[in-house]
């Protein structure tokens, strides 16, 4: 007879994950832990429940039954949560006043405006105030009250949480690679004896500045500019191939992606903000709202889908971990 345990809303909370995923790999991303723990995690509670929650499929991990129901209770156990979290919120009075954020242009001008924009429609006694900076702004000192940031080190003197993984890929201009349908292999030879553009030296310590760097001879690299938004212009106008953010690129009709999206150039996003800051109602308010917003975007910022249409003003919260 098969073993029974006393299921928790972790559990149920780790099949929705899964499913959401289709595949450990990506919900060990989610959860902040190794593959292998929530490969152990699943195995315990299948041999525990005595049933297979998920069929092993080469395209990905796919719900049995039992899982599907699993991961509709967390659907539900989830809805309930946030349905309570929005009655606490009504109680509460409205957050209010100055929010500083500080990201940088790329985000900005990409993903963050609009986002913004329907913040200030949901919370109308809040005012924005944001600071184009590419270097962390000290937070203790309240150079900002947020920090919307890529990178994979967030400082360990702020709390937050990722809410997306950032991809990058190879992009050529289209008009250059008109039949081109299938991924370059990026350890072709051929690839770099083309022209390059990259990254300039400010931003030297990117995972996609530094690809650049060890495989492109430098006579090959034939224009550097310091910005992000500045690279995909100039792969736009020709003067290059390039890594670019496939949220960028992916959103241009006359760029073509050459190669898969490439982990070894992607980057967290996170929402950062100082300890002493993350209970003020002002912060919480912005940091669940962006995360939720951003989180309907995650599959084409993470390079797996087109750009999203304008999407209606969510009051969904979730707790700032």
């Amino acid at each position: 007879m098969a073993k029974q345990q006393q299921l928790d809303w972790d559990d149920f909370k780790l099949v929705k994950i899964i499913a959401e995923a289709s595949g450990l790999a990506g919900a060990a991303e989610r959860l902040g832990v190794n593959h292998s723990t929530v490969f152990r995690r699943l195995g315990q509670m299948e041999e525990n429940l005595g049933v297979k929650l998920f069929e092993r499929h080469r395209t990905g991990y796919v719900l049995t039954p039992a899982g599907e129901e699993m991961a509709a209770l967390a659907e539900q156990m989830e809805e309930n949560v946030t349905s309570f979290t929005r009655k606490l919120v009504g109680q509460a009075v409205a957050p209010a006043g100055e929010l500083r954020v500080t990201t940088n242009d790329t985000l900005l001008v990409h993903l963050l405006t609009h986002i913004f924009s329907r913040f200030v429609k949901a919370c109308p006694e809040m005012r924005l105030d944001v600071v184009l900076a590419n270097q962390a702004l000290n937070l203790s000192k309240r150079d900002a009250d947020v920090a919307i940031r890529a990178t994979d080190d967030p400082p360990e003197t702020l709390v937050g949480r990722r809410v997306a993984t950032i991809a990058w890929a190879v992009y050529g201009r289209l008009q250059d690679f008109p039949d081109q349908h299938q991924p370059v292999d990026l350890n072709s030879p051929e690839l770099y004896n083309r022209h390059w553009v990259a990254l300039g030296d400010n931003l030297a310590a990117l995972k996609a500045a530094r690809f650049v760097r060890d495989r492109v001879a430098p006579e090959n690299i034939v224009y550097k500019v310091n910005t992000v938004l500045g690279l995909a212009e100039a792969v736009e106008a020709g003067l290059g191939i390039g890594p670019l953010p496939c949220f960028i690129a992916d959103a241009s009709p006359n760029l073509v992606r050459l190669s898969d999206v490439n982990p070894d150039f992607s980057a967290g996003l996170w929402l950062l903000t100082h300890p002493d800051l993350r209970q003020s109602a002002r912060v919480r308010a912005f940091m669940d709202f962006m995360a939720t917003e951003i989180g309907k975007q995650r599959r084409w910022i993470e390079g797996n889908g087109k750009k999203p249409a304008d999407q209606a003003i969510s009051t969904t919260t979730r707790p700032l971990i």
